[in-house]
């Protein structure tokens, strides 16, 4: 059996560092500056953290439909598939019923929980599926569910002169290069650049049915970053742009890395 993270990007270990180092210098700070009470506070929203993202949990298994071979066995199979080639772990996937083209995956014990709104199932091909739930098993397999409550929860803990705001930016920064080192991930778990990017765009663009509308709507997408306006906005987000995760991933697929691990995780699959 092979396992392997070494899709991980290369930006993420260090943007995590510089967030970790500059979380642990608001912490000191707001400690000396305000001494016992804004140390509480933070271990409070930390506390708080913890404690939405298990009840959040909680409310999706009393609410969500369990992924099962009987009851999806279109998805069902997409999720062995993905599950095999990448090793992510424990964890469940669930369909909701939540009227947008969306996915994502949280938890702090295993099994970790997968979340697949129910549109995503009308709108794309298996392949596209197929990447969207490796991105979201790499998230899993990257320990990126308890470190974004970790760091989240600290960069929204309250600081002084606007230093939280600035951990809050650092934290993005952060999320957008897990977003990157997942979308490897699910290129290997679909094994298709073209379905992958079509993914990708149509997550902006779930009504584009015919090829003019596809085209129109990658034609956009594309346009993101060539305005000042359009790239400032990302580093407000969470996600970058989508045409940024696209040329990411067309420079990955090239690589001798993604040849050597999508051999690997082939033989995984056969196994």
């Amino acid at each position: 059996m092979f396992r392997s993270t070494a899709y991980r990007h290369s930006s993420e270990y260090p943007i995590l560092f510089v967030t970790l180092l500059l979380t642990l210098g608001v912490v000191l700070l707001t400690a000396m500056l305000t001494q016992c009470l804004s140390l509480l506070l933070i271990l409070l929203m930390f506390a708080f953290t913890i404690w939405s993202t298990n009840a959040m949990q909680k409310t999706l298994m009393a609410k969500a439909f369990l992924v099962h071979p009987q009851t999806d066995p279109r998805l069902a199979s997409i999720v062995e598939t993905c599950h095999k080639r990448l090793k992510p772990g424990p964890l469940r996937v669930y369909i909701v019923r939540q009227q947008m083209v969306n996915a994502y995956t949280f938890g702090l014990s295993d099994p970790k929980s997968v979340v697949v709104c129910e549109p995503m199932l009308r709108v794309m091909s298996p392949g596209e599926l197929s990447f969207v739930i490796g991105h979201e098993m790499g998230h899993v397999a990257l320990g990126h569910t308890w470190l974004n409550t970790l760091v989240g929860g600290l960069a929204g803990s309250p600081s002084p002169y606007g230093i939280g705001y600035l951990v809050y930016l650092i934290f993005q920064w952060y999320s957008r290069a897990c977003e990157l080192s997942c979308d490897r991930a699910g290129l290997l778990a679909c094994g298709n650049l073209n379905q992958a990017i079509s993914a990708l765009v149509r997550l902006s663009a779930p009504n584009a049915k015919t090829a003019q509308e596809f085209d129109t709507a990658l034609a956009r997408v594309d346009a993101e970053d060539d305005t000042l306006v359009g790239q400032l906005q990302e580093s407000f987000q969470s996600h970058p742009l989508i045409i940024k995760r696209i040329n990411a991933l067309k420079a990955y697929a090239v690589s001798p890395e993604y040849r050597q691990l999508q051999q690997a995780m082939d033989r995984n699959l056969a196994a």
